[in-house]
């Protein structure tokens, strides 16, 4: 198959100086040739209100319609209080509602976390992946890409300096496009 694959990235974080939004930033850098990968700030989404799920906000549709367009995902998540931040999980109830309107349903999708702690986000990726399963999701399990200490690793202008890292980040791209190319339709 030598059609462009395509991938959106977004990250649970609304702060500008995110190290999860630096992630996807050494995601775009890493990418292999002949794929796509675009980056959707979550900035804007309104709190989900099921009364309007039927009048959804300009954003969310905008959020909806570029998850059905592209072939997989790549979510870059903090973790807060030992779970996924709710503006991560607000974003993901908007795109997978109403019923039987789920953009996210049979997408292949990467996870990566960024913390300053020494768990570097894996509780959020472990809470993520339950959510992942219940949208009928595809979600590659390695390589983990869990980034403890990331103000040790990611510079005062939000680039990532750690080489293991940018290796592990480029090799879960690498992950995905094999793993997406199985569910990609000719």
């Amino acid at each position: 198959m030598d059609k462009l694959v395509t991938i959106l990235g977004f990250a649970g974080s609304l702060r500008k100086d995110s190290y999860n939004k630096a992630l996807l930033r050494a995601a775009l850098e890493l990418v292999p040739e002949g794929v796509k990968l675009e980056i959707f700030d979550l900035e804007g989404i309104p709190p989900f209100n099921q009364d309007l799920e039927n009048q959804m906000p300009e954003k969310v549709k905008r959020f909806k319609a570029k998850i059905r367009a592209i072939d997989a995902l790549l979510i870059a998540t903090p973790e807060y209080n030992y779970s996924i931040p709710g503006v991560l999980k607000n974003a993901i109830d908007w795109a997978s509602r109403p019923p039987g309107d789920n953009s996210f349903e049979g997408k292949p999708v990467a996870i990566m976390s960024a913390s300053p702690g020494t768990l570097g986000g894996a509780r959020a990726q472990y809470h993520l992946r339950q959510v992942l399963v219940s949208l009928n999701m595809y979600a590659i399990n390695r390589p983990e890409v869990i980034v403890a200490s990331a103000d040790e690793k990611i510079d005062e202008e939000g680039n990532l300096k750690d080489e293991k890292t940018r290796k592990r980040i480029k090799q879960l791209l690498e992950n995905l496009i094999d793993w997406t190319k199985r569910f990609k339709k000719e």
